[in-house]
Formats: structure tokens, C-alpha cells, sequence
């Protein structure tokens, strides 16, 4: 049998009578050569099955037009709309994606900044663990542009574009103290990270102008699973079994402040069958804006998270960075997340 051999630029010159050359220009969408053979030769290229060979043009180009892009957990719906914000963007401008997962592991992660270095890609768009970061200053060193995403290494001072978490937690728990909460509680994932302190740092930013009092026991950690692998979604049922404990104790807020909207959902449900209404007795916000939380029975309030916009603006950065403007500071760029308001505030 004879094995298939893969069209390439000699066959699609040969066809058409044209020299490789101008075969290579037309499909690279040169100046010089007319439209009517540009449109011949794209035609041939196609009908043969012609696929560009990446790494014979990285040496020609000296650029592989690969982007890294290492991320925590996928299955977070957050980093799943950033995910194909980010391939959307990067293919626009010619870049191919090389998907590292971490799983939240900083092990993991040194593992990803090997494979970014032994790929040669021309820059990598990274959301952090933030355990260690001299494996990031390898990568830096390396001479390959970095822009940080939702989390910042600030010791390498790099390019960093987010959501802007605090302000977030800020106007959720304004929105609940305006509509007449004045024991607020905060529910909080229980993982070391600045996303979730920003959140909280909203909570008490809120308080504090609001004038109400905040004590130790006004921020609660749920314990979690994601402690045994922290690339595990949020699990409802989780909050469901701490609020039910904590409530069924006698504590008694009139509003509460959740770190996502899985946990809301379990809060929710632990509400329900102590007899408590929403949001009548208890105003519940969420934080994410994922798809279902509009169409709950009682319809969450969230802070919906740019994730597209954060996605397209770090490929901007990066691609940027990599053309012209390596000498330019870093910049950092948060971008203003957006409160939806429904009836688990409002009923």
C-alpha cells in the first residue's frame, strides 16, 4: 500500500504553472500577486487539501504563531467562556492555542512553564495558581511576554488584565444593604486565592460605608472538596450542608453574600427547608451569572463576570507585546463587572 503523502506547495505550483514562489505570496495574501491568481491558488489549495506546515513557517517567520494559554480549571463555566474568548481572539490574529491545565497545582503548573518553554510559543496568556512564581520568572527570562489573567504575580511585574472582583462584592453587598439588609453574612470559598480575598474585601469596603458593624464570624469558609482536587467545580451541595448547620443553629442574617452561584444554590435550597423565604427573610446574591441563575424558581441576583471581554483584551495585550511595544510598562486592567438584580433581592 501506498502511504498518503501530504499536498504541498511544489503540487499546487505544478497545477497552476506558477513558481513556488509565487504560490508561497499568493497564499500569505502578498501585495504582489493579483487578485486573480491569489483566488487560483487559494482554489487549488483547497480542492488538494493543501494544510500549511507551522513549523517550516515558524523558521521562515522566526515565530512558531503559537500562544500558551495555562489555565486552572476548565470546568469553572468562567474560565470555559474565557477558554473560547481567548482561542477566538488569538485565531483573529493569526495565533494557533497550546492549552495547559493545572488543575490548581503548583507542581502542575512548573510542568506547564516547561511545556511553553520546549514549544518556543511567542507569548502566553496564564491564570496563576499564585503559590510559587520562579517558575514563571523563567519563562519571563526566556524572553517570552506573559500577560496574567485574573490573578496577578506581582513580583514579576508583567501584564495583568481581570475582573474587578472587589468591586463586584462591593455593589453586591451595597445592593443588599440599600434594599434595607443590615446582618449581612458572607459565604466564601476556602481557598487561598486574590479573587476570593477582592470579594471580600468588597464585603467589608461596603460595611464600612454603610456604617454596619463586620466581625470575624461575618465571612464564613464553606469547606470544600475542591481541597482534595481543586479543579472540582463548586459543589452545591456543599453550602447546602453548611448553611443548613449554621442556620439551623440560630443564626440569623437578613442578607448573605455568596462567592459564586453554586454556592447560593445550595443556600438556597438549606433557606427553603428551614422555612425561611427569599427574599423576605434572608436577600441572597450570587456571583458569577451562571446560565441557570435566571431561571431559578426564585431568580438569583449575581454579578456577572466580563469573561469575554477579559479574554479578548489579554490576547490584545499580548499580541501587542509581541509586535512592537516590548518596552512599553505593564499595564494592569480591570474591568467592571455587572450586578444583575432579580427577584432573591427584590421579590
Amino acid at each position: 500500500m501506498t502511504e498518503a503523502r501530504r499536498p504541498t506547495l511544489r503540487d499546487i505550483a505544478a497545477a497552476l504553472g506558477l513558481s513556488i514562489n509565487t504560490v508561497s505570496r499568493a497564499l500569505g495574501d502578498k501585495d504582489s500577486v493579483s487578485a486573480a491568481t491569489r483566488t487560483a491558488v487559494q482554489a487549488e489549495a483547497a480542492r488538494i487539501g493543501y494544510v500549511p506546515n507551522s513549523l517550516a513557517r515558524s523558521l521562515v517567520l522566526g515565530s512558531a504563531m503559537t500562544l500558551g494559554l495555562v489555565i486552572t480549571n476548565p470546568s469553572n463555566p468562567f474560565y470555559a467562556q474565557l477558554i473560547s474568548s481567548i482561542e477566538l481572539r488569538a485565531r483573529a490574529e493569526g495565533y494557533s492555542l497550546l492549552l495547559l491545565v493545572t488543575d490548581e497545582s503548583a507542581e502542575n503548573e512548573q510542568r506547564a512553564t516547561d511545556a511553553l518553554l520546549r514549544s518556543a510559543v511567542d507569548g502566553a496568556v496564564v491564570v496563576p495558581v499564585q503559590a510559587e512564581w520562579d517558575h514563571w520568572r523563567r519563562v519571563r527570562d526566556a524572553g517570552i511576554p506573559m500577560v496574567f489573567v485574573n490573578r496577578d504575580v506581582p513580583e514579576l511585574d508583567c501584564d495583568m488584565v481581570g475582573v474587578d472582583n472587589e468591586r463586584g462584592g462591593y455593589e453586591a453587598t451595597t445592593h443588599l444593604i440599600t434594599g434595607g439588609a443590615r446582618k449581612l453574612l458572607v459565604l466564601e470559598e476556602d481557598l487561598p486565592i486574590t479573587t476570593t480575598a477582592d470579594r471580600v474585601a468588597g464585603f467589608h469596603r461596603a460595611m464600612a460605608d454603610a456604617g454596619l458593624e463586620v466581625s470575624a464570624e461575618s465571612v464564613r469558609a464553606v469547606p470544600t472538596k475542591r481541597y482534595d482536587s481543586l479543579a472540582l467545580p463548586w459543589q452545591p451541595e456543599e453550602a447546602y450542608r453548611f448553611a443548613a448547620t449554621l442556620l439551623a443553629g440560630g443564626e440569623r442574617p437578613d442578607g448573605i453574600v455568596t462567592g459564586n452561584d453554586y454556592f447560593a444554590l445550595g443556600l438556597l435550597r438549606a433557606l427553603a427547608e428551614l422555612g425561611l423565604s427569599v427574599p423576605g427573610d434572608v436577600a441572597v446574591t450570587g456571583y458569577g451569572d451562571h446560565p441557570y441563575a435566571g431561571y431559578l424558581q426564585t431568580p438569583l441576583t449575581t454579578v456577572r463576570l466580563p469573561a469575554t471581554e477579559v479574554g479578548r483584551t489579554a490576547v490584545e495585550m499580548l499580541v501587542r507585546r509581541i509586535k512592537q511595544d516590548s518596552t512599553e510598562r505593564p499595564r494592569k486592567i480591570l474591568i467592571r463587572p455587572e450586578l444583575m438584580v432579580r427577584a432573591s433581592t427584590t421579590g
